[in-house]
């Protein structure tokens, strides 16, 4: 399956997000993404800093698509940020960066449960 496959029908055909990008874990290319989707170079920055000290996410928040999310889990395997009652999702795979957002109406954890485990699929396929 492409990149860009696994995007739109493991993520974005789930119903529980609504834009989605996958970018190599260093946050240096991106490998597939939903239309208008994007993370600018400083955000990237932020994002692979945040994996190495939550700390600043924890108090500063998370930009992801030029907007600021509050953080409310940061590990070593997935940053989630709140913005309202929408969200964001980043999940980390050895070779990966899954990035989501889910909009208003759509449960948390479902969106949560949508790219854990497509992250799980591609750590056992060796991404």
């Amino acid at each position: 399956m492409s990149w860009q496959a696994y995007v739109d029908t493991s993520l974005l055909q789930s119903g529980n997000v609504d834009k989605a990008a996958i970018y190599k874990v260093d946050g240096s290319q991106v490998w597939a993404a939903s239309a208008g989707f994007s993370v600018a170079p400083a955000e990237m920055t932020e994002v692979v800093n945040a994996y190495k000290d939550s700390s600043q996410v924890f108090a500063n928040g998370l930009h992801v698509a030029g907007e600021r999310y509050v953080v409310i889990k940061a590990d070593d395997r997935s940053l989630y940020g709140k913005k309202g009652k929408e969200g964001l999702v980043i999940v980390k795979t050895k070779q990966t960066l899954l990035f989501t957002h889910y909009p208003e109406g759509v449960n948390p954890g479902s969106a949560a449960n949508t790219v854990e485990v497509l992250a799980d699929y591609l750590i056992g396929v060796g991404y």
